[in-house]
C-alpha cells in the first residue's frame, strides 16, 4: 500500500473532533487533537486511550475501536450490504460507526 492509500478517520467525543485514526506502513496510529487536548475538560477515547499528546501506533487494529464494530447478524448485514471483508476491520468501523451508541462516533477522512 501506497501513502495515498491509507485511510484516515476523524474521531469524535460527545461530538467534539478529539483525534486522528490512520492506517499507515507501520499498522495504525491515534493522535489526540492538539487543540482538543487543551480544551477546558477533554475526555478520552477511552480507558485503554487515556489523554496524552504522543501518538499512539499499534502493529493491530487498536481494541478499542475493534470493539465498536458490529457483531454477529448485524456484521454479517454490514458486510454484505457494503461489501466489506469482516476482516477489513477498519473499513468496518468507517461504515458501521459514523453513528455509534455511546460517546464515541467515527467519520471517514
Amino acid at each position: 500500500m501506497n501513502e495515498n492509500e491509507y485511510r484516515k478517520a476523524h474521531i469524535f467525543v460527545q461530538d467534539i473532533y478529539a483525534g486522528l485514526l490512520e492506517e499507515n506502513d507501520k499498522g495504525y496510529s491515534f493522535t489526540y487533537d492538539r487543540d482538543y487536548l487543551d480544551s477546558s475538560d477533554p475526555l478520552p477515547v477511552s480507558l485503554t486511550l487515556p489523554l496524552r499528546q504522543e501518538t499512539y501506533q499499534s502493529e493491530f487494529f487498536f481494541p478499542f475501536f475493534d470493539g465498536l464494530i458490529p457483531e454477529g447478524w448485524l456484521l454479517n448485514l454490514v458486510s454484505d450490504n457494503w461489501k466489506i471483508d469482516p476482516r477489513d476491520r477498519f473499513g468496518l468501523l468507517l461504515v458501521a460507526c459514523r453513528d455509534c451508541i455511546g460517546d464515541v462516533e467515527v467519520k471517514a477522512v
